[in-house]
């Protein structure tokens, strides 16, 4: 198998982790995961991770309920770096040679986040799980992986969600909604649609860093995406053809 992409990073909601179980962590879905991303990095795929933290702690609904909008993100980081550590236990299960690399200083648990560090973890054929966000309290997990992304020189972000692609509406709850299979980086800011937040549109609009956002729940997936395989919905630039 000859992979599309030589070097990515996948993000992955936290919610993707709960499974079923909408709250913390479920040992098949995240067994599962780990066994693609195993095959991804069999296939010659440099790989890092994001993973948010919202089947634990969600920094922003704490801070609408009245918790201090920085604390609150501060536990959201930690919140990142539980589901972290439970993806780092699944792929070493598995055989394959990972890294957690830490925002905030921890390190009992995890690697400070050195770029360069990261970089050559990666040219070994480690997996690198970048956790705590970016370290800085009001910026997401979205915005974590772009700014990574950007710094490891990964060729797309791929995004890992419960839903095969971005559609006009939810389709869950309304019938009619439209997905669309490729977007341009205005459009989703325009819309203001559900792929990233703007800052993370932004950030990977001005770097011309291309987002898929696809369908992790259905085993496969990972690796038909690396592949090269047309899924999801690819944003990008409008004059990237």
């Amino acid at each position: 198998m000859q992979p599309f992409y030589k070097r990515v990073l996948l993000k992955l909601s936290g919610e993707a982790l709960a499974g079923v179980q909408k709250y913390g962590i479920d040992p098949s879905t995240i067994t599962s995961i780990a066994a693609e991303i195993k095959q991804v990095v069999e296939c010659g795929t440099q790989m890092a991770l994001v993973i948010g933290g919202g089947n634990i702690f969600r920094g922003l609904a704490a801070s609408s309920k009245g918790m201090d909008r920085a604390s609150a993100d501060y536990m959201g980081m930690l919140a990142t770096m539980i589901n972290s550590l439970a993806m780092q236990d699944a792929l070493e299960k598995l055989g394959v040679d990972t890294r957690v690399q830490s925002a905030i200083e921890m390190r009992e648990v995890a690697e400070p986040y050195i770029r360069r560090r990261a970089i050559r973890h990666l040219e070994k054929g480690r997996v690198i799980i970048l956790g705590a966000g970016t370290g800085n309290p009001y910026f997401t997990t979205d915005t974590a992986a772009s700014l990574r992304a950007m710094e490891i020189g990964a060729e797309v972000i791929l995004k890992g969600t419960k839903v095969d692609g971005v559609y006009s509406a939810d389709p869950m709850k309304d019938p009619t909604a439209l997905k669309f299979s490729q977007l341009s980086y205005i459009d989703v800011l325009k819309k203001g649609l559900q792929v990233m937040d703007a800052t993370a549109t932004s950030l990977c609009m001005d770097n011309n860093l291309p987002i898929i956002i696809f369908d992790v729940t259905t085993p496969g997936n990972i690796l038909k995406v690396i592949l090269g395989e047309k899924m999801g919905t690819i944003v990008k630039g409008e004059d990237n053809g």
